[in-house]
């Protein structure tokens, strides 16, 4: 395997050959992706299961070249070359694991896992088989950390000492319809998901931009005042009770990183649900809602413009099983600042979304599978962005107590 992830700047030839995906979960989030890949030039075929065989046929009845598969252990049976795991969030290392015992490259929605123990797994068994493995975070193409990178990459910041992501979404934006579709009628159990079990798209963010991991975090939980059964320790399959939770992490390059992971919060999640801050000794970038802002020592520059995604019209049938809260973050077209020119030419009017992203790690995936080189988001990068909320929850239940976070390493050497 290679030493560095890919980082391709044209389209990838069609016939460097193709392979087959299954689909595992047809829920709200896997349709998205299941279409890019349909379109993809590099992919032949699609097989949908679902614990729900009616999802699965719905799903695949969209595409001309789809199947389903009665099971997902009927699924790793198969012929199929790869796996897509869109399942609830905390079944993914179990799958994860099963489809590489299976021989299968392996795409999955975040998180990686919510055990340290199972990242270990995870990593070891990318290792011994050598198959692709690559985690779905959006954060990594979000418009504000790929112009971040960039900039940290020139130098134009300086030192970077201090930075900032956040995810905030709030339950009545769209989660509480999201877990009652995917939960049945003991979704409150579920609902009250960790919100630091959950960190990726925060972490991710800021990661995905500082060369950095995180070594040590201090986290606070705010425990849930709602009283409506969510977020209630005596209910909560998870025995967690904290609606939001604020870490500060010590970075492996001596800077600091702070994360937000709130579910209560007075904040138009729908607009931008992870937003970010970064300080250097030279120049800094703060993000709000609707404005993002450089600042150096004599000026501040408004350049919100270079983050807004260019939409494309969306066929609102396509999207009936998804909370109108949260259609925002599935209709999204890319910003000025995605570079597009690696895209294969099927995604032009594709549906896209997560400002942007998801054709960028729709493609990652078919481009590690097809090349044998590393994702940008591969099992290591994934373990940078998982493994520091998943020490901060645990900091979290024992009052803030400073705990390491534990090193994974950074992928093969060639």
């Amino acid at each position: 395997m290679s030493a560095m992830p890919l980082d391709p700047t044209s389209p990838l030839d069609p016939a460097a050959g193709a392979f087959s995906i299954g689909i595992v979960g047809a829920g709200q989030f896997s349709k998205s992706f299941a279409t890019l890949w349909d379109l993809h030039p590099n992919v032949s075929r699609l097989v949908v299961t679902d614990l729900k065989p009616e999802r699965a046929e719905q799903l695949a009845g969209h595409y001309e070249n789809a199947a389903t598969s009665p099971s997902f252990e009927d699924l790793l049976e198969s012929d199929v070359d790869a796996v897509a795991i869109f399942t609830q969030r905390w079944t993914h290392a179990p799958l994860v694991l099963a489809a590489l015992e299976a021989g299968k490259h392996v795409y999955s929605a975040v998180p990686m896992a919510t055990e340290l123990t199972d990242i270990e797994a995870i990593i070891a068994a990318v290792e011994r088989t050598g198959l692709t493995y690559m985690m779905g975070e959006t954060s990594y193409y979000n418009p504000a950390t790929v112009f971040m990178r960039d900039k940290i990459r020139e130098g134009a910041l300086g030192q970077v000492f201090y930075s900032e992501g956040d995810y905030v979404h709030d339950m009545d934006l769209g989660f509480y319809a999201a877990y009652q579709y995917s939960g049945g009628e003991n979704w409150k159990a579920t609902a009250s998901y960790p919100p630091m079990l959950y960190p990726t798209h925060a972490i991710g963010g800021v990661l995905g931009a500082v060369p950095a991991r995180a070594v040590s975090v201090s986290c606070l939980g705010v425990e849930d005042q709602r009283g409506d059964g969510v977020f209630d320790r005596e209910i909560s399959q998870f025995g967690n009770s904290f609606s939001n939770a604020t870490a500060l992490f010590e970075l492996s390059d001596g800077g600091a990183m702070r994360t937000n992971e709130m579910r209560r919060v007075g904040y138009p999640s729908f607009i931008r649900e992870s937003r970010f801050r970064f300080f250097g000794t030279e120049a800094s970038f703060e993000q709000l809602a609707h404005q993002s802002v450089w600042n150096d020592k004599s000026e501040s520059h408004d350049i919100s413009d270079k983050f807004v995604p260019i939409r494309h019209t969306v066929d609102e049938s396509e999207l009936a099983n998804v909370d109108p809260a949260l259609r925002e973050a599935f209709t999204s077209g890319s910003a000025p600042v995605h570079d597009r020119s690696r895209l294969p030419h099927e995604y032009a009017e594709a549906p896209n979304g997560h400002e942007g992203s998801h054709h960028f790690l729709a493609d990652d995936f078919v481009r590690a599978v097809v090349t044998g080189e590393q994702p940008p988001v591969n099992a290591w990068r994934s373990a940078i962005f998982t493994a520091p909320g998943i020490v901060a929850h645990a900091s979290a239940l024992a009052g803030g107590e400073r705990m390491p976070i534990p090193d994974f390493g950074s992928g093969p050497r060639a």
